[in-house]
Parts: structure tokens; C-alpha cells; sequence
């Protein structure tokens, strides 16, 4: 007999055409699978944005253009619509792989646990990415309130219309103390979570050999650096007035 709830949860998936994904995320192995390739795809979205982001340097004239270019694009609800699901399945299944790895911890994993309590340091990453994923979530919506949404109170935002909006918007956000502050340890966050999460995604697709591996921990180290570094240079620059407004 089936549990109740799982039918109606079912026929959903049947009708979107998605039934495979739902057999996929169903076991240990096929949840990890997604995991990886939904924090590939966030990574990509990670460079394109810093891409965009990185024309603040250029000047007003242009961040302008390539923002107004952008947000003219047919495409571009579809890949925002796109964006959201993978960081809604990402984040659904890093709770549900968190949880499975705690009700799974034997008694000799207690024990060893017990040993090493009170340095908190000496744990892996890997147990510390619910964490960083957490802090990174609650930037992301901080991000979100600031930028998408123009709700920061302490802001005054031109209209969205406007030509000059999109850099003047930026900064304006970007150069309060509190942005300052909450930015840098953001993007620290988002790179410590970034320095395990990307060899780690290789992994969990079954891309793992003895000799790529740590070329692949390495380049994940250098990858969190020049994304964390990137992001984190904007907000400090902003703050100390050292980007261009031509």
C-alpha cells in the first residue's frame, strides 16, 4: 500500500513530464548525482555574474549598457525561471543529504567526534558546507532585497527605466557601511563553500580519479579565490569611492 500523499505528489511529476526526476532523487546515489550537476550550474551562473559585475570597473557608460542589454533579452525570464529552480532543488537536497548523513553516523563516528570536540577547526569542510550554505542563502536573499527587488530602505533607487539606474543603483547600495560589512562576509562564506563544494560536485558525478582529483581540489581552491575575491573587491571599492562613474 502506498503512503498517503505520495500519489497526488506523483501524478504532478506525471504531468510535467518529470516522473524520471523523481525516480532520480529518490535514492542516496541519484540525490548526490543532482546535487553535483545543480552546483555546476550555479557555478557557471557564478562566473557569468561576475563577468557582468566586473563592468562596474569599466564605468557608468558601460555596466549601463551591458545591464540594459541584458534586461532586454527574451530569454532571459526563461534562464531567471531556470536559475531559481536549480537553486531550489540544490538547496532542498543539501537539507535532505545533511539529515541522511546525521541519522546515518555510527557509534564509532560519535566517538570520534567526542575526541576532537571543542576544535571545531579540525573537522573537514565537508562539514561545514550546511553551514557556509546557509550563510550563503541568507546573503543571497539579503542580495536579492538590495538589488532585485529595491526594497533597502536607507536607498534612494531610480527608477528602473531610467538609463542611469542599473549603475546608479549599484553603488548606492554598494557603498552603505552595513553592505560593506555583510557583502565581504558573504563572498568569504560563498568562497569557503566553494573551495569544498566544487571538487566535491566532481565527485558526487562519478568524475573522480587518482590522478585528475587533486588537479580538481586545486582548481576548485583557485576557483572560490578569484569568485570570492571578485565579488568580495566590489562592495570595497564602492565604499571607498575607487570605481569609475563615466
Amino acid at each position: 500500500m502506498e503512503a498517503a500523499g505520495v500519489e497526488p505528489k506523483s501524478s504532478v511529476f506525471d504531468k510535467l513530464g518529470l516522473r524520471w526526476m523523481l525516480r532520480l532523487i529518490s535514492s542516496s546515489i541519484g540525490r548526490k548525482f543532482v546535487m553535483g550537476l545543480t552546483g555546476l550550474g550555479l557555478c557557471g551562473f557564478l562566473v557569468a555574474h561576475l563577468a557582468g559585475n566586473l563592468f562596474l570597473y569599466v564605468g557608468a557608460e558601460k555596466f549601463n549598457g551591458y545591464a540594459h542589454g541584458l534586461h532586454e533579452q527574451e530569454w532571459l525570464p526563461l534562464a531567471e525561471a531556470g536559475l531559481f529552480v536549480l537553486f531550489l532543488l540544490h538547496i532542498y537536497l543539501a537539507f535532505v543529504t545533511t539529515f541522511e548523513n546525521k541519522a546515518a553516523r555510527t557509534t564509532a563516528y560519535a566517538k570520534k567526534e567526542t575526541k576532537i570536540r571543542g576544535n571545531i577547526f579540525s573537522n573537514p569542510p565537508s562539514s561545514w558546507m550546511f553551514i557556509s550554505g546557509a550563510v550563503v542563502l541568507g546573503f543571497l536573499i539579503v542580495h536579492l532585497i538590495d538589488m532585485k527587488f529595491a526594497l533597502r530602505p536607507d536607498v534612494k533607487y531610480l527608477d528602473e527605466h531610467d538609463l542611469a539606474a542599473p549603475f546608479a543603483n549599484t553603488t548606492a547600495v554598494l557603498k552603505t557601511p552595513l553592505t560593506a560589512i555583510v557583502y565581504v562576509i558573504g563572498t568569504i562564506f560563498l568562497g569557503f563553500h566553494l573551495s569544498h563544494g566544487f571538487s566535491s560536485a566532481f565527485q558526487s558525478l562519478g568524475l573522480n580519479h587518482p590522478k585528475y582529483t587533486p588537479l580538481i581540489k586545486i582548481l576548485g581552491i583557485i576557483f572560490a579565490i578569484v569568485i570570492a575575491a571578485g565579488f568580495c573587491s566590489l562592495p570595497i571599492m564602492a565604499f571607498t569611492n575607487n570605481l569609475p562613474t563615466q
